[in-house]
């Protein structure tokens, strides 16, 4: 047992800890954003007895856009947690290099704002 390396895995687990309680920061952020999002539009909407179905509708698309990017990340990010402290236990660690969470939440979260973007603007010319 060569002490050197495990510190250094203990480090790294350290790091991958810090990097999930991150997700979940920003997971629970997305999750609540798109909730609340939702409940104050409708909130609005209803105590001044007008709104239409297309602002209604675009709303809660764009609010289960950031619920569901929140749970995908979350999934992912614990996915990609277990994988490196599966791989930090065996002797021989290697670096693998993998998708990576961020980027693919960052695609979703521009999808999002592209569909939004789209909402607005069809609203727009619309009303």
């Amino acid at each position: 047992m060569n002490l050197t390396n495990e510190l250094a895995k203990e480090r790294n687990r350290a790091a991958a800890e810090r990097t999930l309680m991150a997700w979940i920061r920003t997971c629970l952020s997305l999750i609540s954003f798109g909730f609340g999002l939702d409940k104050i539009i409708g909130a609005i909407q209803a105590s001044r007895l007008e709104g239409s179905a297309h602002t209604q509708l675009s709303v809660r698309l764009i609010s289960i856009g950031f619920v569901l990017t929140g749970i995908l990340a979350m999934a992912a990010a614990t996915r990609q947690h277990r994988k490196v402290l599966r791989r930090l236990k065996q002797d021989d660690f290697v670096y693998i290099d993998e998708a990576s969470v961020s980027m693919a939440t960052a695609l979703a979260l521009t999808l999002i704002g592209l569909v939004a973007l789209v909402l607005l603007i069809a609203g727009g010319m619309s009303g």
